[in-house]
């Protein structure tokens, strides 16, 4: 990334070497990452557009992943499908979760009434 713009887009690496490319977007959802990525941190990740999560696996990295798109598509809706989770990552999933601040951003972000 030579020039001012930040790539639209962001690699996350799995701790056993998975490389998912995700919208950059759709990642700030994790206020985790969308610090990692903020040009203004200075941190080599916002350089490289590229986070490594050594203590995430590829399986739920991925699931990780699907749920930044899900987000990003259903964001500014109210009927939202249910999401697909596989029972054998549930805890590995919910401590990826927490890890990445996900709890924290649906409280932050949610409207409401």
């Amino acid at each position: 990334m030579a020039s001012g713009e930040p790539s639209k887009y962001v690699t996350l690496v799995s701790g056993d070497g998975f490389e998912f490319v995700v919208l950059r977007e759709a990642t700030k959802v994790s206020p985790i990452i969308s610090g990692m990525i903020d040009p203004r941190s200075g941190f080599a990740e916002a350089r490289d557009a590229r986070c490594v999560f050594q203590e995430i696996s590829s399986p739920v990295l991925d699931k990780v992943v699907e749920y930044f798109h899900y987000w990003y598509q259903y964001r500014d809706n109210d009927d939202v499908p249910d999401m697909d989770i596989p029972v054998e990552i549930c805890l590995e999933l919910l401590a990826a979760a927490d890890y990445l601040g996900l709890d924290q951003a649906t409280m932050n972000t949610r409207q409401w009434s």
